[in-house]
């Protein structure tokens, strides 16, 4: 049995948010320590602290998509567009904000294919 069939959809869901965050966090923090590096002090300690972590965070942020693109039956355009949005800073958290409002990664929305927008009703 694989680790894949073992996690639940909504397990899935909730690291591919929390990994998001984190990532974006970590880049910001890497950011940080870059102006501070080349600007601020000359000093590579926020560098050599974020650096490594924002590696790791990046590292499990495009496992857990590819995890996610299985999982919850994402469709190729979304799984790209997930995975490309971990490369310029804070795209994990737009992404995860835009795809979940149009229903491209929720399971209970039928996984990659969007929810149709609710039409409001015409009051009399």
């Amino acid at each position: 049995m694989s680790l894949a069939s073992t996690v639940s959809p909504r397990q899935v869901l909730t690291a591919f948010r929390a990994i998001a965050a984190v990532e974006a966090v970590t880049w910001a923090g890497l950011l940080v320590g870059m102006f501070f590096k080349y600007v601020v002090v000359h000093n590579e300690i926020g560098v050599q602290i974020f650096g490594p972590i924002h590696g790791v965070a990046f590292i499990v942020y495009v496992a857990v998509a590819v995890l996610a693109w299985y999982r919850l039956g994402w469709s190729t355009l979304t799984a790209v567009l997930g995975l490309v949005a971990s490369v310029p800073p804070f795209g994990t958290v737009v992404f995860e904000r835009w795809a979940s409002r149009t229903g491209r990664i929720d399971p209970a929305g039928g996984g990659g294919a969007p929810q149709e927008a609710a039409l409001p009703s015409a009051r009399a």
